[in-house]
């Protein structure tokens, strides 16, 4: 793994992680931070699924594979803001 992918990895994590967290409503008592890791978790397992599921690599962006960790993100800033919420 160089140093290209792994601040590739931060910098779609972290665009992942804050749509994720756009896209659900209501207030998320999680920092930034944890929201790129959720985000980079999410991105991770995403493009692990839609390989995993035969979701063709093309040129240019793979919507396919972009929807699953979107909504990824969505569902991994919701339980991670459930669980925080719940230890206070």
């Amino acid at each position: 793994m160089t140093i290209e992918s792994i601040i590739g990895a931060i910098v779609i994590g972290a665009v992942i992680g804050a749509i994720g967290r756009l896209l659900l409503p209501g207030k998320q008592a999680i920092g930034w931070i944890l929201t790129i890791g959720v985000g980079i978790v999410a991105a991770l397992i995403g493009t692990a699924i839609a390989q995993a599921v035969g979701v063709e690599t093309t040129p240019g962006i793979d919507w396919i594979e972009l929807l699953m960790q979107v909504v990824l993100a969505v569902v991994g800033v919701g339980l991670v803001a459930g669980l925080r919420r719940g230890a206070r």
